[in-house]
């Protein structure tokens, strides 16, 4: 879930939109991070898992091109994007828009196009722009591949994460090369700032709060878990934690089956089943409950299956 302005655009425009500011240098053997999943992942404030589907869907309607290439400081090429001409038409659409909407700013309303600087991505200026079209100095909600800042819910997960792996590195007040290259697979399946990893790994430092490893890696199988099913990526990265952390596939499937019978709900989701739990306390939804819960379904990206899910739920605990 995002805050501010940029929670009202869907994946698809901020990814547009980002893709539009970081364009796929044509005829070159090499490509930035930013145009990556995990690049991509980072600057829309989505977990990397979402976004396969998300690109997917941009590539069938023509709105992208895809091809492999070398980036910056990995060892094989990878999987890179860029809009195609329809699509860079269709963000420029979408970008011209929303820069012409004016925003509220020390009492004056100011067009968003005169507030943008000399080679601002769009999706920064926005991210300093509330529900109710203030603006805001410092951003609303940053990227993770920001040094700095706060981050959006599903980032901060991440961020839990990453704080964890390095409490449980700096427990014998070193980092191993073998922890090292553990913590950069993840923080790269994440598309973390070199900055904002650091200040995570010097908090743990301080902390020293170092929980089990086993308590991090069922947290990790809750968070890949979210959407109810494990991507490649995500089977790739839990097999290098998994054999970083010595386990066995007996461990594995014994974490794997608590992550299923005590799952990790996504934030958008928990907001929602309040909202539900509240509407059900009688028992029973109203006609107007019910037409607030579908416009706040709409607003959280909560789908109807996910909602009938939670309605049987708490169905199931009226009855008992």
């Amino acid at each position: 879930m995002v805050d501010g302005y940029l929670g009202s655009l869907t994946t698809e425009e901020r990814t547009l939109l980002h893709l539009l500011d970081h364009r796929l240098p044509e005829g070159e053997w090499e490509a930035p991070a930013a145009v990556t999943q995990a690049g991509i992942s980072a600057a829309v404030h989505v977990q990397r898992k979402h976004v396969p589907r998300t690109l997917k869907r941009l590539e069938a309607r023509g709105d992208l091109v895809v091809s492999k290439r070398h980036v910056p400081g990995g060892k094989q090429r990878r999987q890179v994007y860029g809009l195609s001409i329809t699509g860079r038409t269709t963000a420029e659409t979408l970008r011209t828009k929303i820069l012409s909407q004016t925003v509220r700013i020390d009492g004056e309303s100011i067009v968003l196009l005169d507030m943008r600087k000399g080679g601002q991505a769009t999706l920064e200026l926005l991210s300093h722009v509330d529900e109710g079209m203030t603006y805001h100095p410092n951003p609303i909600v940053s990227p993770v591949s920001n040094p700095e800042g706060v981050a959006s819910l599903d980032a901060q997960a991440g961020e839990h994460l990453v704080r964890r792996l390095f409490a449980r590195a700096w427990e014998d007040g070193k980092i191993t090369r073998d922890e090292q290259y553990l913590l950069q697979e993840v923080v790269d399946f994440l598309g973390m700032h070199p900055e904002r990893v650091r200040r995570l790994s010097d908090e743990a430092r301080r902390e020293q709060k170092a929980p089990p490893p086993e308590e991090i890696y069922l947290d990790m199988l809750r968070q890949a878990l979210i959407d109810g099913e494990l991507v490649d990526d995500e089977i790739a990265l839990l097999e290098t934690v998994r054999t970083a952390f010595g386990f066995d596939r007996l461990m594995h499937d014994k974490l794997l089956a608590e992550a299923k019978t005590t799952p990790m709900r996504a934030e958008n989701v928990n907001t929602y089943s309040k909202s539900l739990e509240t509407a059900m306390l009688d028992g029973v939804i109203t006609g107007d409950e019910d037409a607030m819960l579908e416009t706040l379904r709409l607003s959280l990206n909560v789908t109807d299956a996910q909602h009938a899910t939670l309605l049987a739920e708490l169905r199931d605990a009226i009855d008992d």
